[in-house]
């Protein structure tokens, strides 16, 4: 059955998607873990079909300062990978990468910032290409773009983006656990309703 808007989608066909995030997620892990090289997993998937508030508060504060890196799919499917993160995320993973630490994002100068956009187009990269292979579909991806702002403008991007044909989104996220611990960040894939068609009629849903 065609789906006309996310809040169509059965417990089956979330079940699917909450699959197939579970791969793509493994995927952006263990790229995320070759970077750190520490040991990365993953908590079970969650997908579920939200407004506005209710996606702001399932990652944290509208006012909250995060980092954000945003990437446009086309191809056999259209819409967007976004990759949240805070300021404890970015921190470990500068730390790291360049041996600098720095106090909050408006410290950070532009290699420090060049890095963190870098970081997140690796793991969308490694998110989307696990899930084209699986999916039996061709994704270009456009280049990304990075930001630090308050969460709830972020993600009034999407809301944009989408917000001819719902004003819902799907939010499909799993968290990152490095060691054992759960560092804050969202990984979200949110295509528009015909590439949802598109994604559940490949695996015969």
């Amino acid at each position: 059955m065609k789906i006309n808007r996310y809040e169509d989608m059965n417990l089956q066909e979330l079940d699917v998607m909450k699959e197939i995030g579970s791969i793509g997620t493994s995927h952006a892990a263990t790229a995320l873990s070759q970077l750190l090289q520490r040991e990365v997993r993953i908590t079970i998937p969650k997908v579920k079909i939200l407004g506005y508030n209710g996606a702001v508060k399932r990652i944290g504060q509208e006012e909250e300062i995060v980092g954000a890196t945003l990437v446009q799919m086309s191809g056999d499917l259209d819409g967007l990978m976004l990759f949240l993160y805070d300021f404890h995320f970015a921190k470990r993973l500068l730390k790291k990468l360049l041996e600098k630490e720095y106090e909050d994002f408006s410290k950070m100068d532009d290699m420090a910032f060049s890095a963190l956009k870098e970081v997140g187009n690796i793991i969308i990269c490694s998110y989307i290409n696990a899930f084209s292979q699986l999916v039996g579909v061709d994704i270009n991806l456009s280049v990304p773009s990075s930001t630090v702002n308050m969460l709830g403008g972020i993600l009034t991007v999407p809301m944009v983006e989408f917000g001819y044909e719902s004003d819902k989104l799907m939010y499909c996220n799993a968290d990152f656990l490095v060691d054992g611990k759960s560092i804050p960040s969202w990984l979200l894939m949110l295509p528009d309703i015909h590439s949802l068609n598109t994604i559940l009629g490949k695996l015969g849903v």
